[in-house]
């Protein structure tokens, strides 16, 4: 690994780069023992781990303080594990590769994690940015099949433009302040997108409840639903709706005389079906018919990190199947699926159906807890009709979101570029604006 394959924009600096481990010791961390009960007893010292990663990834937080575990001083003892000193560097290394973030007291960490201990010549802020400048490089040169790591030997490699210290500081000042507005934005672009999903599930809830259609209502029997009008049915999705898993995804079935694309619970978000990324797996005649989805069907996810998230598919492709991950919901009659897929989005952030897993399997939403769930279904026509005026809303909803999704893209990767320039000094920060701003 060389210093331009890694980062190329580091052959822009106007300052000598050097290894980082020449201007601060390097070191990691480790885990003792977990079938030593002694070493697990009285936890003192903070202990960052992989599981404090969440804290990281906004690359908002420099200092960090807190951390999910903690370790014993006999354990630090009897491992590799070391206490490294508050305004230590770390970086992540394994599985979240490149997040960092400096200690904000003295702390060990996992194996997972790369340290440095900056000597006088390098300030620890300026090193926490240029890391940041070098991250989406890291991302990119990653290795391994399950997790993604950088290994000890390509961290030893890596380097920094070496100003002064007295620039450096001057450098990490500018960009506290630059990156803090950057990150403001980027917050209050977040917040209007939340807001924009949680109106539409507001909105949602008042259609399938029947909140603007006069005259007599009735209790629907449904606790998260209250009351309804008094000519509503309320019917199991069973009764109205074909449910069926799709096929057993097979290794031995991707290859064979009849390929076929399908969809897995990846392709399924909430209202949108993703086709740029479809598995092929092979499916007889004898099971087309029954694994080949329709126009109009829905889909809601069995499993993975979102339990009944669903989408109704479009028809994008003539011809496509699913995984056993996923139910397919298909009219019996001519109630719609789109309407139960508005049903569903109120339910599931209602967590009407949220399934309670346990620490050592995946949680599921499986047919047999679908299948009975009761839901509000008026007369076709009125269905067409609301379903036309929430469509209308979650097109609206989608531009708006698109729009800010896309200010949020351009704020990221002007923060990236400003990094990259003020660590290398392409930017003279003695003149850019915030430079000492405080407000």
């Amino acid at each position: 690994m060389t210093n331009t394959s890694v980062a190329p924009w580091l052959e822009r600096s106007h300052w000598p780069t050097v290894p980082i481990r020449l201007v601060a010791r390097l070191g990691s961390g480790h885990t003792p023992n977990r079938s030593v009960p002694e070493y697990w007893d009285n936890c003192t010292v903070p202990w960052i781990t992989l599981a404090d990663v969440w804290q990281l990834r906004s690359g908002t937080t420099d200092v960090i303080t807190e951390t999910k575990e903690k370790v014993s001083k006999l354990g630090l003892a009897n491992s590799a594990a070391v206490k490294h000193p508050a305004g230590t560097v770390i970086l992540s290394r394994t599985a979240s590769v490149g997040f960092s973030a400096i200690m904000g007291a003295d702390m060990a960490t996992s194996q997972d994690f790369a340290t440095w201990t900056c000597g006088p010549k390098l300030d620890p802020r300026y090193l926490l940015h240029s890391l940041r400048a070098t991250a989406p490089d890291l991302k990119r040169i990653a290795t391994g099949s399950t997790h993604k790591t950088i290994y000890m030997p390509d961290i030893e490699q890596l380097r920094v433009p070496l100003p002064p210290t007295a620039e450096q500081r001057r450098i990490a000042d500018f960009l506290d302040v630059e990156t803090s507005r950057i990150d403001t934005i980027l917050a209050l672009r977040e917040c209007q997108i939340r807001l924009i999903d949680e109106a539409a599930v507001a909105r949602a809830f008042d259609v399938v409840a029947g909140r603007d259609v006069q005259g007599d209502r009735k209790d629907s029997g449904l606790r998260w639903l209250g009351t309804v009008p008094s000519d509503w049915r309320i019917a199991a999705v069973t009764h109205l709706f074909e449910v069926e898993l799709g096929k057993m995804l097979n290794q031995d079935r991707t290859t064979g005389s009849h390929l076929r694309p399908y969809l897995r619970v990846a392709n399924v978000q909430w209202d949108e079906i993703d086709v740029q990324d479809l598995a092929m797996m092979d499916f007889p005649p004898d099971e087309q018919q029954r694994y080949r989805l329709s126009k109009g069907d829905l889909l809601v996810c069995e499993g993975g990190s979102w339990p009944g998230r669903a989408a109704v598919w479009g028809g994008q492709l003539e011809e496509i199947y699913y995984q056993k991950a996923l139910h397919r919901i298909r009219a019996r009659g001519a109630d719609l699926a789109r309407w139960l897929y508005y049903c569903m989005l109120v339910a599931e952030k209602l967590r009407v159906f949220a399934v309670q897993g346990n620490s050592s399997t995946m949680t599921h939403l499986t047919r047999e807890q679908l299948r009975p769930q009761r839901f509000p279904f008026p007369d076709v026509a009125t269905q067409k009709v609301a379903v036309e005026r929430l469509d209308r809303a979650a097109a609206r909803d989608r531009s708006m979101k698109t729009l800010l999704q896309k200010q949020q893209k351009v704020m990221v990767e002007r923060r990236q570029a400003l990094i990259t320039a003020a660590v290398t000094g392409q930017i003279d920060v003695s003149t850019a604006s915030g430079r000492g701003i405080e407000e």
